[in-house]
């Protein structure tokens, strides 16, 4: 099964996924609706995020992705209603959001894997699936 997702600087060496921090956990959402993807990317763009572009990848991929990078996945389906504050930030982005105007420079301040190998061999097998 697929899902979409939200990247920034897509197939550059900054490559980056869009997520949520929720109760000091990292948050990655996985969109059933490519619709629903392109319109969180739309809010996000508004609140002056840099663009995204919505990517549509394996579901199985991704979330093995986000368990080894040590974040939690999560699956918003198609015509997801939020019943909670928390899951409404599965539709619509935070209206406060962490400054990423040096992302780009910085890059991840705590490397998840220090073997880079592994890494690429991942990006590879993603870009496979497109």
């Amino acid at each position: 099964m697929s899902v979409h997702v939200l990247l920034f600087d897509a197939g550059s060496e900054n490559e980056g996924i869009h997520s949520l921090e929720l109760n000091g956990t990292t948050v990655v959402l996985l969109f059933e609706d490519r619709d629903d993807a392109e319109r969180y990317a739309g809010l996000l763009e508004a609140q002056d995020f840099p663009a995204p572009t919505v990517e549509e990848l394996d579901r199985g991929e991704m979330e093995e992705f986000c368990t080894n990078a040590g974040y939690e996945a999560r699956f918003v389906p198609a015509g997801f209603l939020p019943q909670t504050p928390e899951e409404r930030l599965l539709i619509a982005p935070p209206e406060r959001n962490m400054d990423v105007t040096s992302w780009r420079e910085q890059g991840d301040p705590e490397p998840i894997n220090s073997d880079n190998t592994e890494l690429e061999d991942f990006r590879r097998r993603l870009e496979g699936l497109l």
